[in-house]
Protein backbone atom coordinates (compact mmCIF):
# COMPACT_ATOMS: atom_id res chain seq x y z
CA UNK A 1 0.00 0.00 0.00
CA UNK A 2 1.13 3.31 -1.04
CA UNK A 3 0.93 6.41 1.11
CA UNK A 4 0.74 9.69 -0.08
CA UNK A 5 -0.56 13.58 -0.12
CA UNK A 6 -1.98 15.68 -2.41
CA UNK A 7 -2.81 19.82 -2.57
CA UNK A 8 -4.64 22.54 -4.42
CA UNK A 9 -2.16 24.68 -2.42
CA UNK A 10 -3.50 26.33 0.24
CA UNK A 11 -2.84 30.30 1.11
CA UNK A 12 -2.22 30.99 4.56
CA UNK A 13 -4.70 33.48 6.80
CA UNK A 14 -3.56 36.75 8.95
CA UNK A 15 -4.80 37.04 12.09
CA UNK A 16 -7.67 38.91 11.06
CA UNK A 17 -8.98 36.06 8.25
CA UNK A 18 -7.52 38.04 5.41
CA UNK A 19 -5.91 35.73 2.84
CA UNK A 20 -2.03 36.39 2.62
CA UNK A 21 -0.07 36.05 -0.51
CA UNK A 22 -0.38 33.57 -3.32
CA UNK A 23 3.28 33.18 -3.58
CA UNK A 24 3.87 32.01 -0.21
CA UNK A 25 0.99 29.42 -0.64
CA UNK A 26 2.78 28.07 -3.48
CA UNK A 27 6.35 28.22 -2.07
CA UNK A 28 4.82 26.08 1.10
CA UNK A 29 3.38 23.60 -1.16
CA UNK A 30 6.72 23.33 -2.71
CA UNK A 31 8.35 23.01 0.32
CA UNK A 32 6.22 20.20 1.46
CA UNK A 33 6.74 17.96 -1.08
CA UNK A 34 10.56 18.17 -0.52
CA UNK A 35 9.73 17.13 2.70
CA UNK A 36 7.22 14.29 2.16
CA UNK A 37 9.75 12.75 0.11
CA UNK A 38 13.19 13.38 2.81
CA UNK A 39 9.94 11.10 5.00
CA UNK A 40 9.40 8.21 3.13
CA UNK A 41 5.85 9.42 1.39
CA UNK A 42 5.42 7.19 -1.43
CA UNK A 43 3.50 10.02 -3.41
CA UNK A 44 2.55 13.66 -3.67
CA UNK A 45 0.15 14.87 -6.33
CA UNK A 46 -0.43 18.47 -7.05
CA UNK A 47 -4.42 19.09 -8.04
CA UNK A 48 -5.14 22.14 -10.18
CA UNK A 49 -7.96 24.85 -9.30
CA UNK A 50 -7.73 28.57 -10.12
CA UNK A 51 -8.88 30.91 -6.59
CA UNK A 52 -7.22 32.77 -4.31
CA UNK A 53 -7.99 30.19 -1.45
CA UNK A 54 -6.22 27.33 -3.80
CA UNK A 55 -3.64 29.01 -6.14
CA UNK A 56 -2.33 25.43 -7.77
CA UNK A 57 -3.39 26.31 -10.93
CA UNK A 58 -0.27 24.58 -12.87
CA UNK A 59 0.76 21.27 -11.66
CA UNK A 60 3.07 20.52 -14.46
CA UNK A 61 5.26 23.52 -13.27
CA UNK A 62 4.89 22.65 -9.64
CA UNK A 63 5.91 18.84 -10.75
CA UNK A 64 8.50 19.80 -12.27
CA UNK A 65 10.08 22.08 -9.54
CA UNK A 66 9.80 19.76 -7.53
CA UNK A 67 11.29 16.32 -9.66
CA UNK A 68 14.17 18.45 -9.66
CA UNK A 69 14.71 19.03 -5.88
CA UNK A 70 13.40 15.15 -4.85
CA UNK A 71 15.21 11.79 -5.04
CA UNK A 72 12.32 9.22 -4.23
CA UNK A 73 8.90 10.10 -3.75
CA UNK A 74 6.56 9.69 -6.81
CA UNK A 75 4.83 12.61 -8.15
CA UNK A 76 1.28 13.60 -10.50
CA UNK A 77 -1.23 16.09 -10.78
CA UNK A 78 -4.66 15.34 -8.93
CA UNK A 79 -5.71 16.19 -11.25
CA UNK A 80 -4.72 17.96 -14.35
CA UNK A 81 -8.50 19.56 -15.83
CA UNK A 82 -7.55 18.24 -19.87
CA UNK A 83 -10.99 19.65 -21.04
CA UNK A 84 -9.47 23.08 -20.64
CA UNK A 85 -5.64 22.60 -21.09
CA UNK A 86 -4.00 21.37 -24.25
CA UNK A 87 -3.34 17.75 -23.95
CA UNK A 88 0.11 18.03 -25.92
CA UNK A 89 1.17 20.75 -23.65
CA UNK A 90 0.24 18.93 -20.29
CA UNK A 91 1.81 15.86 -21.96
CA UNK A 92 5.15 17.58 -22.61
CA UNK A 93 5.16 19.27 -19.10
CA UNK A 94 5.12 15.95 -17.63
CA UNK A 95 7.53 14.33 -19.49
CA UNK A 96 10.30 17.01 -19.15
CA UNK A 97 9.29 16.65 -14.95
CA UNK A 98 9.47 12.92 -15.18
CA UNK A 99 12.94 13.07 -17.49
CA UNK A 100 14.14 15.33 -14.73
CA UNK A 101 13.30 12.97 -11.76
CA UNK A 102 14.01 9.97 -13.59
CA UNK A 103 11.16 8.24 -14.21
CA UNK A 104 8.78 9.32 -10.78
CA UNK A 105 6.40 11.48 -12.57
CA UNK A 106 2.16 10.51 -13.67
CA UNK A 107 -0.36 12.55 -14.78
CA UNK A 108 -4.04 11.54 -13.53
CA UNK A 109 -6.48 13.08 -16.10
CA UNK A 110 -10.01 14.55 -14.82
CA UNK A 111 -12.42 17.30 -15.19
CA UNK A 112 -11.74 18.88 -11.86
CA UNK A 113 -13.99 19.28 -8.71
CA UNK A 114 -14.53 23.43 -10.10
CA UNK A 115 -15.49 24.81 -13.31
CA UNK A 116 -13.69 28.17 -13.30
CA UNK A 117 -11.04 26.99 -15.59
CA UNK A 118 -13.43 27.23 -18.58
CA UNK A 119 -14.22 31.12 -17.90
CA UNK A 120 -10.56 31.38 -17.74
CA UNK A 121 -9.45 29.49 -20.75
CA UNK A 122 -12.81 30.61 -22.80
CA UNK A 123 -14.32 26.94 -22.66
CA UNK A 124 -18.29 26.39 -22.31
CA UNK A 125 -19.82 24.32 -19.93
CA UNK A 126 -22.17 23.28 -22.63
CA UNK A 127 -18.80 21.27 -24.25
CA UNK A 128 -18.01 19.33 -20.89
CA UNK A 129 -18.64 15.56 -21.97
CA UNK A 130 -17.18 16.65 -25.61
CA UNK A 131 -13.85 18.25 -24.52
CA UNK A 132 -12.97 15.25 -22.31
CA UNK A 133 -13.82 12.28 -24.17
CA UNK A 134 -11.76 14.09 -27.31
CA UNK A 135 -9.10 15.11 -25.10
CA UNK A 136 -8.40 11.88 -23.06
CA UNK A 137 -8.44 10.12 -26.49
CA UNK A 138 -5.50 13.16 -27.33
CA UNK A 139 -3.15 12.56 -24.22
CA UNK A 140 -3.76 8.99 -24.58
CA UNK A 141 -2.39 8.94 -28.03
CA UNK A 142 0.67 11.22 -27.65
CA UNK A 143 1.17 9.24 -24.41
CA UNK A 144 1.29 5.77 -26.49
CA UNK A 145 3.40 7.14 -29.69
CA UNK A 146 6.03 9.63 -30.83
CA UNK A 147 4.79 10.10 -34.12
CA UNK A 148 0.87 11.30 -33.50
CA UNK A 149 -1.85 11.71 -36.06
CA UNK A 150 -5.08 12.54 -34.75
CA UNK A 151 -8.29 14.80 -35.32
CA UNK A 152 -11.30 15.72 -33.23
CA UNK A 153 -13.85 18.73 -32.85
CA UNK A 154 -12.19 20.44 -29.72
CA UNK A 155 -8.53 21.29 -30.87
CA UNK A 156 -6.60 21.32 -34.21
CA UNK A 157 -5.84 18.37 -36.26
CA UNK A 158 -2.18 16.16 -35.92
CA UNK A 159 -1.27 14.71 -39.09
CA UNK A 160 2.65 12.87 -38.17
CA UNK A 161 3.76 15.27 -36.12
CA UNK A 162 6.45 14.66 -33.52
CA UNK A 163 6.11 14.89 -29.89
CA UNK A 164 8.69 14.75 -26.90
CA UNK A 165 10.56 14.92 -25.45
CA UNK A 166 9.22 10.97 -24.49
CA UNK A 167 9.43 10.35 -20.87
CA UNK A 168 11.88 8.04 -19.52
CA UNK A 169 9.84 4.85 -19.60
CA UNK A 170 8.64 5.49 -23.02
CA UNK A 171 5.02 6.50 -22.02
CA UNK A 172 4.00 7.46 -18.32
CA UNK A 173 1.90 6.08 -16.59
CA UNK A 174 -1.47 7.94 -16.46
CA UNK A 175 -5.00 7.71 -14.53
CA UNK A 176 -8.24 8.75 -14.64
CA UNK A 177 -9.37 10.98 -12.07
CA UNK A 178 -13.60 10.99 -10.40
CA UNK A 179 -15.49 11.78 -7.88
CA UNK A 180 -17.24 8.43 -7.33
CA UNK A 181 -19.59 8.37 -10.81
CA UNK A 182 -20.28 5.01 -12.44
CA UNK A 183 -19.66 6.08 -16.53
CA UNK A 184 -16.36 7.32 -15.05
CA UNK A 185 -15.64 4.03 -13.56
CA UNK A 186 -16.89 2.23 -16.96
CA UNK A 187 -14.75 4.75 -18.77
CA UNK A 188 -11.48 3.44 -17.08
CA UNK A 189 -12.26 0.24 -17.10
CA UNK A 190 -13.03 -0.19 -20.87
CA UNK A 191 -9.59 2.00 -21.85
CA UNK A 192 -7.97 -0.13 -19.56
CA UNK A 193 -6.62 3.12 -17.17
CA UNK A 194 -5.70 3.19 -13.40
CA UNK A 195 -8.61 5.00 -11.56
CA UNK A 196 -8.25 7.55 -8.81
CA UNK A 197 -11.17 7.95 -6.65
CA UNK A 198 -11.64 10.87 -4.82
CA UNK A 199 -13.95 10.50 -1.37
CA UNK A 200 -14.54 13.38 0.08
CA UNK A 201 -17.85 12.67 2.24
CA UNK A 202 -20.41 9.62 2.66
CA UNK A 203 -18.98 6.02 3.82
CA UNK A 204 -16.14 5.53 1.83
CA UNK A 205 -16.71 1.66 1.56
CA UNK A 206 -19.76 2.47 -0.48
CA UNK A 207 -17.16 3.03 -2.99
CA UNK A 208 -16.66 -0.63 -3.37
CA UNK A 209 -19.72 -1.07 -5.89
CA UNK A 210 -17.66 1.63 -8.37
CA UNK A 211 -14.36 0.17 -7.86
CA UNK A 212 -15.71 -3.76 -8.55
CA UNK A 213 -17.59 -2.35 -11.39
CA UNK A 214 -14.52 -1.46 -12.88
CA UNK A 215 -12.02 -3.92 -12.35
CA UNK A 216 -15.73 -6.00 -14.04
CA UNK A 217 -15.27 -3.51 -17.21
CA UNK A 218 -11.46 -3.44 -17.47
CA UNK A 219 -11.98 -7.78 -17.28
CA UNK A 220 -15.03 -7.39 -19.91
CA UNK A 221 -12.72 -5.21 -22.15
CA UNK A 222 -9.80 -7.71 -22.14
CA UNK A 223 -7.52 -5.82 -20.32
CA UNK A 224 -5.83 -7.42 -17.22
CA UNK A 225 -2.27 -7.16 -15.30
CA UNK A 226 -0.52 -4.17 -13.30
CA UNK A 227 -1.98 -1.18 -15.08
CA UNK A 228 -5.69 -1.95 -13.66
CA UNK A 229 -5.23 -0.61 -10.41
CA UNK A 230 -7.31 1.51 -7.57
CA UNK A 231 -6.03 4.26 -5.90
CA UNK A 232 -8.03 6.82 -3.21
CA UNK A 233 -7.82 10.51 -2.25
CA UNK A 234 -9.57 11.63 0.68
CA UNK A 235 -9.51 14.74 3.39
CA UNK A 236 -7.59 14.49 6.54
CA UNK A 237 -4.68 15.23 9.19
CA UNK A 238 -2.72 12.86 11.44
CA UNK A 239 -1.20 14.20 14.85
CA UNK A 240 0.02 13.14 18.16
CA UNK A 241 -3.44 12.42 19.38
CA UNK A 242 -6.81 12.18 17.83
CA UNK A 243 -8.10 15.42 19.65
CA UNK A 244 -5.40 17.53 18.41
CA UNK A 245 -6.15 15.77 14.83
CA UNK A 246 -9.79 17.10 15.13
CA UNK A 247 -8.95 20.22 16.90
CA UNK A 248 -6.06 21.82 13.59
CA UNK A 249 -8.96 20.58 11.04
CA UNK A 250 -11.36 21.81 12.18
CA UNK A 251 -10.93 25.89 11.21
CA UNK A 252 -9.58 25.08 7.54
CA UNK A 253 -12.75 22.11 7.16
CA UNK A 254 -15.17 25.10 8.19
CA UNK A 255 -13.07 27.84 6.24
CA UNK A 256 -13.19 25.86 2.92
CA UNK A 257 -16.87 24.82 3.31
CA UNK A 258 -17.74 28.67 3.95
CA UNK A 259 -15.91 29.73 0.92
CA UNK A 260 -17.59 27.03 -1.03
CA UNK A 261 -20.73 27.51 -0.23
CA UNK A 262 -20.89 30.97 -1.07
CA UNK A 263 -19.97 29.81 -4.52
CA UNK A 264 -21.94 26.71 -4.95
CA UNK A 265 -25.34 27.83 -2.77
CA UNK A 266 -24.64 25.24 0.19
CA UNK A 267 -25.67 25.62 3.71
CA UNK A 268 -23.53 26.75 6.47
CA UNK A 269 -21.26 24.13 8.02
CA UNK A 270 -22.23 21.77 9.99
CA UNK A 271 -20.47 21.01 13.19
CA UNK A 272 -22.28 17.84 13.73
CA UNK A 273 -21.77 16.66 10.09
CA UNK A 274 -17.73 17.04 10.43
CA UNK A 275 -17.68 15.00 13.52
CA UNK A 276 -19.43 12.54 12.32
CA UNK A 277 -17.18 11.88 8.64
CA UNK A 278 -13.83 12.32 11.18
CA UNK A 279 -14.58 9.12 12.83
CA UNK A 280 -15.31 5.97 11.60
CA UNK A 281 -17.04 5.25 9.07
CA UNK A 282 -16.45 8.52 7.86
CA UNK A 283 -14.68 9.89 4.89
CA UNK A 284 -12.52 12.28 6.63
CA UNK A 285 -8.98 10.44 8.19
CA UNK A 286 -8.45 12.77 10.93
CA UNK A 287 -7.05 11.02 14.05
CA UNK A 288 -3.57 9.66 15.68
CA UNK A 289 -1.70 7.35 13.67
CA UNK A 290 -2.99 3.91 15.28
CA UNK A 291 -6.53 5.52 13.83
CA UNK A 292 -5.40 6.78 10.94
CA UNK A 293 -4.04 3.61 9.39
CA UNK A 294 -6.82 1.26 10.77
CA UNK A 295 -9.57 3.46 8.55
CA UNK A 296 -7.18 3.10 5.31
CA UNK A 297 -7.00 -0.94 6.05
CA UNK A 298 -10.06 -1.06 6.84
CA UNK A 299 -11.01 0.66 3.46
CA UNK A 300 -8.63 -1.77 1.58
CA UNK A 301 -10.56 -4.30 2.82
CA UNK A 302 -13.41 -3.27 0.64
CA UNK A 303 -11.51 -1.60 -2.18
CA UNK A 304 -8.45 -3.13 -2.89
CA UNK A 305 -6.59 0.16 -3.26
CA UNK A 306 -2.99 -0.08 -3.99
CA UNK A 307 -2.66 4.35 -3.00
CA UNK A 308 -4.54 5.89 -0.32
CA UNK A 309 -3.65 9.83 -0.42
CA UNK A 310 -4.62 12.60 1.59
CA UNK A 311 -5.57 16.47 1.31
CA UNK A 312 -4.32 17.79 4.32
CA UNK A 313 -3.61 21.80 3.74
CA UNK A 314 -7.06 23.18 3.21
CA UNK A 315 -8.49 26.76 4.81
CA UNK A 316 -5.66 27.60 6.11
CA UNK A 317 -4.18 24.99 8.09
CA UNK A 318 -0.73 26.71 9.80
CA UNK A 319 1.78 25.17 7.90
CA UNK A 320 3.79 23.55 10.98
CA UNK A 321 0.73 20.94 11.20
CA UNK A 322 0.68 20.58 7.65
CA UNK A 323 4.48 19.31 8.04
CA UNK A 324 4.23 17.35 11.19
CA UNK A 325 0.86 15.35 9.57
CA UNK A 326 3.49 14.29 6.63
CA UNK A 327 5.97 13.31 9.37
CA UNK A 328 3.77 11.19 10.77
CA UNK A 329 1.80 9.55 7.77
CA UNK A 330 5.19 8.40 6.49
CA UNK A 331 6.78 6.92 9.36
CA UNK A 332 3.71 6.16 11.84
CA UNK A 333 0.94 5.75 9.89
CA UNK A 334 2.96 3.70 6.79
CA UNK A 335 4.70 1.34 9.03
CA UNK A 336 1.46 0.63 11.12
CA UNK A 337 -0.61 -0.01 7.77
CA UNK A 338 1.70 -2.16 6.49
CA UNK A 339 1.74 -4.43 9.65
CA UNK A 340 -2.01 -4.95 9.39
CA UNK A 341 -2.09 -5.68 5.28
CA UNK A 342 0.23 -8.37 6.54
CA UNK A 343 -1.75 -9.76 9.28
CA UNK A 344 -5.13 -9.70 7.48
CA UNK A 345 -3.49 -10.97 4.43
Amino acid sequence: MELGAYSFGDTQLNPDGSLRSTAEAIKNLFDAIVLADSAGLDYFAVGEHHTLEMPASSPGSMIAAAAGATKQIRLGSGVSVISTDDPVRVFQQFATADAVSGGRVEITAGRGSSVESYPLFGYNLSDYERLFEEKLELLMRVNEQEQVTWSGTTRSPLQDLTVVPRPVDGSLPLWVGTGGSAPSSVRAGRLGLPISYGIIGGAPHRFAALSDLYRRTAEQAGHAGANIKVSVAALGLVAPTKQEALERFYPGWRNMHTQLGKLRGWPAPDDNAYLAQAHAPGAYYVGDPDDVAQRIVHLHGFMGHMRHFLQMDIGGLPQEHFLESLTLLATEVKPRVERLIRIEG
